[in-house]
């Protein structure tokens, strides 16, 4: 059996909703030995909160605490320990495990670590070449945001990546729900085997402090070079290029179908104009170059939607692709989980949960990525709360199943939360009424093999 890459490091996760858990989730796959760490009276929100997605078969069940799609999503393949660090003797048996762990992720505000004696300078006295990785807002240090809380839904905004989001003349706008979560988590991998590396030749550990509003920064370089180096501020243009015209989302055959093509030369240009069986458009003085293409987009967009239109949104890519016009439908859920290509590449994965578990095959998705000498997999589903306390305190930390009871009763450690903290629900015909979702596939279940 081949060994993976992070197999024999033991990472404590204690995180909460996306972008670190994400992370543990991926070093879990990698092979690492990931305990997520979750107080009794405070759960991760992705178990039932606003961040919890769905539940199988829409059904919460009387465990709903385990059952949630984000929950579970982020977290396979790890261990599950409860522990109320607010409690000193917690925050003790978070300190014995750090002497026999390599790594120890943390994303709250910059006061709190500290405040319980947990920071970095207190966990090098514990174990002198730990790692720990910090995911916050701003991150930590004197700079006037650091001790904000922040969230993913709200750092669009302050990294910049709202200002050049949006339509021609209308208000910033998000990308979707927390298109940043996903950069922290990459970059928080990047640092931990950057860190072991470093660690494996020197024998020091360090700490990575990450400030997610970065993260969003680096992906906006072209836009901060053209201010560096032409005072410029970008507008937002919606859908559309600088300098590639025509470019956009046009309608396919079908209620809400769609599909994205993108112009780059003039020879694509007038490829386009044959498919769309008007090569004089090719010679028309308002499209002739890319310039007066630019400056004329709205008549070309009423012109290919009017024959985008009458094709379905596979044709379509299909014929621009042969001609060499870069296109591609326009995905929602349904399609991402069915399409051939991420079936081929087995992006979707499929887990088994334990028949008490109630969740029966659920497929999950993998890595953007594939190694060839260490084909990493979900390793396994996502922990019941509390699902490893014994196994861990005990088995790992030599305490007795007296000290457990203990615990339990003092409420250090459960395996059922405080505080319910799950949102109503409504089916998904009601959801959809409500505009909620687009719509509702009753046949899910054998489109996804489950």
């Amino acid at each position: 059996m081949q060994r993976l890459p992070f197999q024999g490091v033991r990472v404590l996760d204690s995180t909460y909703v996306f972008a670190l858990p994400y992370a543990g989730g991926l070093l879990a796959d990698l092979g690492a030995e990931v305990i997520k760490i979750e107080g009794p009276g405070r759960i991760d929100v992705t178990r039932g909160g606003a961040w919890s997605g769905a539940f199988p078969e829409n059904t919460p069940g009387e465990d709903w605490w385990n059952r949630s799609s984000t929950y579970n999503l982020l977290n396979r393949g790890k261990k599950s320990l409860t522990l109320d660090l607010s409690n000193p003797k917690a925050r003790a048996l978070f300190a014995d495990l750090v002497k026999v762990s390599d790594v120890v992720m943390e994303n709250y505000t910059p006061r709190v670590m500290k405040g319980w004696g947990l920071d970095y300078p207190n966990l090098r006295k514990l174990r002198p070449d730990i790692i720990m990785v910090s995911n916050t807002g701003y991150g930590h240090g004197n700079g006037p945001y650091s001790n904000y809380p922040a969230q993913a839904t709200t750092q669009e905004a302050t990294h910049g990546h709202c200002a050049v989001t949006g339509y021609i003349g209308g208000p910033p706008s998000k990308a979707g729900q927390s298109f940043v979560d996903f950069l922290a988590s990459w970059t928080a991998l990047f640092g931990i085997a950057a860190a072991l590396r470093l660690r494996q030749r020197t024998g020091q550990g360090q700490w990575i402090d990450i400030g997610m509003y970065q993260c969003g920064v680096m992906f906006l370089s072209e836009f901060l070079m053209d201010y560096i180096a032409n005072g410029r501020v970008a507008p937002r243009i919606g859908n559309r290029h600088p300098f590639r015209a025509p470019q956009g989302v046009y309608p396919a055959r079908g209620e809400d179908q769609w599909v994205v093509l993108s112009v780059g030369s003039d020879e694509q240009w007038r490829a386009l104009c044959d498919l769309m069986g008007k090569p004089h458009l090719a010679h028309d003085p308002r499209f002739a170059d890319s310039l007066s293409r630019l400056k004329n987009h709205d008549a070309l967009d009423e012109i290919i939607r009017a024959w985008t239109s009458q094709h379905d949104r596979y044709e379509l890519m299909y014929r621009l692709q042969e001609v060499g016009i870069p296109a591609g439908p326009v995905f929602n859920a349904r399609d991402m989980h069915i399409d051939p290509h991420y079936r081929a590449r087995e992006f979707l994965e499929y887990v088994e949960y334990p028949p008490e578990r109630g969740m029966g095959r659920r497929p999950l998705i993998g890595r953007p990525w594939k190694a060839s000498a260490t084909p990493a997999r979900i390793q396994g589903p996502a922990p019941r709360l509390g699902e490893h306390n014994e196994a861990i305190l005990v088995g790992l930390l030599g305490l007795t199943p007296e000290d457990l009871q203990e615990l339990e009763k003092a409420g250090i450690i459960s395996q059922v939360p405080r505080e319910s903290r799950l949102e109503p629900r409504v089916s998904p015909e009601e959801m959809v009424r409500r505009g909620i979702l687009a719509e509702w596939d009753p046949q899910y279940r054998q489109r996804l093999g489950i």
